[in-house]
């Protein structure tokens, strides 16, 4: 019976599930209620076949985006909780042990940096780019409008099973880059590592092919009349960002794969005999590790760009130089990945090129900063919330990129390397630079994703919750750092210390009333839509996106965009442009498909399987993969036409603009096109 047992649920025994947890029955009770309530209402209001047809089988770019942005908020949610019972563990732990158990404590932190990175930084930045850069670029969809759809389910899946660890087994406990030795099979015999493996193997398929689509997008399906150099700043940063990507997933991936051949078929790549070299793994994850920081930073200096020139009424600084700036920036960062392991000894003068590298970088980045400091120069700037997230990216990110700099001189990092000044700076630029522009990207643009601006006292709750608590948080975690305190530690010795791991607890709960703001805000927006609708250009925006209709409809533009100048937008308004009221025309666009949602479904089940040994299971999900993926093949039903009717009805629907008044721009000369 044992054995029959063993052949179908392989490693799964009852006592995988933590019912001895306090902690995870609780956890599990509450997502367990709020996911019937959820279920309950979908099902109570009938809305499972509309979830279907409109969002689940989708390929429009906009929902697809959108999707991306609700999963990126979900997650940040359970990366936040992470977050908070550390800093309640480090806050009470001096002479005892605190509430965490050791194993407890090393998935908390695992699980939380996995999190953040993986699946609240890249959906969130995946999000506002397959929204906003087509729109922006005047293009109809994406290149690959199916690959979209299966790009942002790969994701999903991965985040699925990231959740699954939570309460069927554990998840890894070696660090959020899974290190070797401690991920090895003979140090982590466990089923932590290997969800860790199989659920970034799939998303990382998602975020590839997501890469590889919005590159050809931003190459081959410009409006005409946009040249390269015609582009909005913020296509520029990700299509260097998506460059970055299709560059370093791959990397990433390779990695993996030698890590589960380890553990699954006892190869030796990472082992520490028969000729594996564990440093190996360190090299190649940080091969892309480093990169992957400007993957995320790159298309959120776009995000700041956009608003800065809004918020000014002025054409941005230095365009050519910010182009110049990013595409740099993009060299660079796959010279600098060895300044994440100073200290392993590769010798003087390897640390050196790559400590000089590591200063040079921040040389463009300094140039940006300078660029938006002279666009805000004589502008009649306006302190809306989005350009209050610039103002304060500004002041939190400088401070981040100066003890990056520190960071970079190979002593000043083998003193600092293991202690809290690292992971202060890591913080200091992820949630002062991503994270910040981010969240004006999302009150920038969600007037136009649903036609209402978001409320703005929730808004400021949001914004003050946030900027506050980052420097009550990560301030004193600064200092205990210089002093020397270990990272990584579940509790310390030196009860002098106490304070400031209680001022950086109370910092966190400050972000999460930030957190809490940001949701009401949500809820309340929605529910005062009608009071806070406002038209198709709320912010006197630049970029083309701002020129079609908010929300837009399925075919963004019914005639595409001829573009004759940078901040093409402003160029029409200044021109007289008036929406067209006839000679419209049917309109091609791609055809929803659920293939995307099988397909992904069925990567979740193989993972889960192979994580649990379940060969059976893993098997059939390899060959449905195969089917459905071939069954795609034949499905010739992939497009359809929008009559002229009834492209007429929708644009009709809409109220014309108001006249153009385009603000007076303080900037360079904007002459109107034909006069050039």
């Amino acid at each position: 019976m044992e054995h029959i047992a063993k052949i179908i649920f392989g490693r799964l025994t009852l006592e995988s599930f933590p019912i001895h947890e306090p902690i995870l029955l609780g956890t599990f009770a509450v997502v367990a209620l709020g996911g019937l309530g959820v279920v309950g209402a979908i099902t109570k209001f009938k809305l499972w076949g509309w979830l279907w047809r409109e969002w689940f089988t989708t390929v429009d770019h906009k929902k697809i985006g959108i999707m991306y942005i609700i999963l990126g908020t979900i997650m940040l949610l359970r990366g936040f909780a992470d977050a908070l019972m550390m800093r309640a563990q480090q806050a009470i732990a001096f002479g005892n042990e605190g509430y965490l158990p050791a194993h407890h404590f090393d998935q908390v932190f695992t699980a939380h940096g996995t999190i953040m990175i993986f699946f609240v930084a890249i959906p969130l930045v995946s999000g506002i780019i397959n929204f906003v850069m087509p729109l922006q670029i005047g293009a109809r969809d994406v290149a690959f409008p199916y690959l979209n759809s299966l790009s942002f389910w790969l994701t999903a899946a991965g985040a699925a099973l990231v959740m699954a660890s939570l309460f069927i087994g554990e998840f890894s406990t070696a660090g959020w880059l899974n290190y070797v030795p401690v991920s090895n099979l003979q140090n982590s015999p466990g089923v932590g590592p290997d969800y860790y493996l199989w659920a970034l193997q799939i998303a990382g398929v998602g975020t590839s092919l997501s890469a590889i689509n919005m590159v050809t997008t931003i190459i081959k399906m410009r409006a005409p009349g946009m040249t390269m150099m015609k582009m909005p700043v913020f296509c520029w940063t990700a299509l260097c960002s998506q460059v970055l990507a299709v560059a370093i997933f791959p990397i990433l991936t390779a990695a993996f794969a030698m890590l589960m051949l380890d553990r699954y078929l006892g190869f030796n790549f990472f082992t520490n005999d028969l000729g594996g070299n564990p440093m190996m793994y360190w090299n190649l994850v940080w091969i892309w590790g480093h990169p992957e920081v400007y993957v995320l930073i790159l298309p959120v200096f776009g995000i700041y760009s956009e608003v800065t020139s809004t918020f000014t009424g002025k054409r941005l600084f230095g365009y050519s130089s910010m182009v110049y700036a990013t595409v740099v920036i993009t060299i660079l960062s796959y010279l600098v990945w060895l300044h994440h392991f100073f200290t392993m000894g590769s010798g003087a003068s390897v640390n050196s090129f790559f400590g000089i590298a590591t200063m040079v970088i921040s040389i463009p980045t300094g140039a940006k900063i300078f660029n938006w400091l002279f666009t805000m120069y004589r502008g009649s700037i306006r302190f809306d919330l989005p350009m209050m997230w610039v103002v304060a990216f500004m002041l939190t990110f400088v401070v981040g990129g100066m003890t990056g700099v520190l960071l970079a001189v190979p002593p000043a990092d083998f003193v600092l390397h293991n202690s809290l000044f690292l992971v202060a700076h890591f913080h200091n630029v992820i949630i002062g630079g991503v994270v910040f522009g981010l969240f004006a990207g999302i009150e920038y643009w969600f007037p136009k994703a649903f036609g209402f601006k978001l409320n703005e006292f929730w808004g400021k709750v949001h914004f003050w919750g946030w900027v506050i608590g980052y420097w009550v948080a990560w301030t004193p975690i600064y200092i205990v750092g210089l002093m020397g305190t270990t990272r990584r530690m579940r509790y310390l010795e030196d009860p002098t210390l106490q304070p400031y791991f209680v001022i950086a607890a109370i910092g966190a709960v400050i972000i999460l009333i930030g957190i809490i703001g940001f949701l009401i805000g949500f809820v309340v927006s929605i529910r005062d839509r009608e009071k806070l609708k406002v038209g198709n250009d709320p912010w006197d925006g630049r970029t083309l996106e701002w020129s079609t209709t908010s929300p837009p409809p399925a075919y963004n533009f019914a005639f595409t965009p001829v573009v004759h100048d940078l901040d093409a937008w402003y160029d029409m308004k200044c021109r007289g442009y008036e929406r067209p009221s006839g000679g419209f025309k049917p309109i091609h666009m791609p055809r929803n498909t659920g293939a995307g949602v099988i397909l992904s479904g069925l990567a979740a089940v193989l993972g889960f399987a192979m994580i649990w040994y379940m060969w059976w299971l893993a098997a059939l999900a390899f060959l449905g993969l195969l089917v459905v993926a071939i069954g795609h093949t034949f499905n010739y039903d992939r497009d359809y036409y929008i009559p002229a009717e009834e492209v007429e009805r929708i644009e009709a629907g809409h109220r014309p603009p108001p006249p153009p008044e385009p603000r007076p721009d303080h900037g360079p000369a904007l002459e109107p096109a034909g006069a050039k």
